[in-house]
């Protein structure tokens, strides 16, 4: 084709790479926003840079806070759940009154009921966020207290 000089063949390849590179071009770009726009920018393991709790959230509106271990305890799992708005940038953290009875008697005497509500306390709220490459800080609207989470 190169040594017979066809322009007509050669006009027809270039044509077919073009399309193909620019469909590939567009697809790449599609995907590319939809992962701006559309993931949780808050998903997955957090841990508070005081050492009070960790935080595991999912993209189901679920989040789990985890209780670390105090003196030999175990540690308690406390679901919860979130709304968040990402136009405002806020999330809002639910807690299922009724399951703290429950985790205080599932930690066999380590925690009451107390104990753990007083815990969570902080955190059940909304809070504007804000992430900075691995840095997760929430501000509570009201107070304007600060809570720093760094991504494990």
């Amino acid at each position: 084709m190169i040594a017979k000089n066809d322009e007509v063949k050669r006009s027809q390849v270039w044509r077919i790479v073009m399309t193909v590179s620019s469909v590939l071009i567009i697809v790449g770009a599609v995907l590319l926003l939809m992962k701006l726009f559309t993931t949780n920018p808050l998903e997955g393991e957090w841990t508070d840079e005081d050492g009070i709790f960790d935080m595991s959230i999912s993209k189901d509106g679920t989040l789990v806070f985890t209780i670390p271990e105090a003196e030999e305890a175990a540690s308690v799992d406390v679901d919860m759940r979130y709304t968040l708005n990402k136009e405002e940038k806020t999330i809002t953290i639910m807690a299922d009154e009724s399951g703290f009875q429950k985790l205080a008697d599932q930690s066999q005497g380590q925690y009451t009921e107390d104990e753990i509500r007083n815990a969570l306390k902080s955190v059940v709220t909304t809070f504007d966020y804000s992430v900075d490459q691995e840095r997760l800080t929430l501000t509570e609207r009201e107070y304007g207290e600060q809570l720093v989470l760094v991504k494990e």
